[in-house]
């Protein structure tokens, strides 16, 4: 029977992966991979399989999510095993629900396998707890990024008293951080970008709202990054990047 795995493939090390995505890898014979899905774990894959990289990145070149959705189908009516390969996790800014909505409207068997999502392994990586008792409420995990250019309500989320975990916002932080502002959250709130999360290659600036954009610019911080603003960003450090001595001390 024709079947698609949604496989996520976690923040980026492969050693993160759940045992049930490293047996869906290891056992496809067509992988369709996105951009942040590293060589480590592709490597996971037989040798038999075909890996197809289909991965979205912004200002570059990338496949159409039609010609991912006809590949999926093409492949899975051939009776072959299909692994659609994502960073962190199918249903957590992935196009997961896209893709299981078009499949199963084709009557292909979906089977969905979680990984952890960058908003929290990640921010983990960088020593960042995204709840805690004494500084917040939850957490609100966004997109800084949108097709058709629109936005979450910054001023509704400057108010709502939980850490903001934005995903994509790198770009767009110096916009973002102004408006959070001008919702009335304190200029001096703890804040941290992660670039290359839980990876070798990883790096990271913390400081305030009111710098943290100008931090991640004079370093030249990477994409993919995470941009996680909130009391709790206080317990991240620098790494390869510029120092905050005054969080770091308040997070000891």
């Amino acid at each position: 029977m024709a079947k698609v795995f949604l496989v996520g493939a976690g923040p980026g090390a492969a050693d993160l992966l759940t045992l049930r995505a490293a047996r869906a890898i290891g056992q496809a014979d067509v992988l369709l991979a996105d951009a942040l899905v590293t060589d480590e774990v592709l490597a996971l894959a037989k040798p038999t399989a075909r890996v197809l990289r289909v991965g979205k990145r912004a200002g570059m070149k990338s496949a159409a999510q039609e010609f991912i959705h006809r590949a999926m189908a093409r492949y899975a009516r051939r009776g072959l095993t299909v692994a659609r390969v994502k960073g962190g996790d199918p249903f957590v800014f992935g196009r997961g629900g896209e893709e299981m909505d078009y499949l199963r409207a084709l009557g292909i068997e979906v089977e969905v396998i979680h990984g952890l999502t960058a908003g929290v392994a990640v921010a983990g990586a960088a020593g960042i707890p995204v709840t805690h008792r004494a500084h917040c409420f939850g957490v609100t995990m966004v997109t800084g990024h949108t097709e058709d250019g629109t936005e979450p309500d910054w001023s509704a989320l400057a108010k709502s008293g939980t850490t903001l975990v934005i995903y994509m916002g790198l770009g767009a932080l110096p916009r973002i951080a102004e408006r959070l502002a001008a919702g009335g959250l304190s200029c001096s709130t703890p804040a941290a970008v992660i670039a290359h999360g839980t990876l070798p290659t990883q790096q990271q600036v913390v400081g305030t709202l009111a710098d943290i954009a100008e931090r991640a610019r004079e370093v030249a911080l990477p994409a993919p990054a995470l941009v996680v603003i909130g009391e709790v960003a206080a317990y991240a450090e620098a790494r390869l990047a510029l120092p905050n001595t005054e969080f770091a001390s308040r997070a000891a």
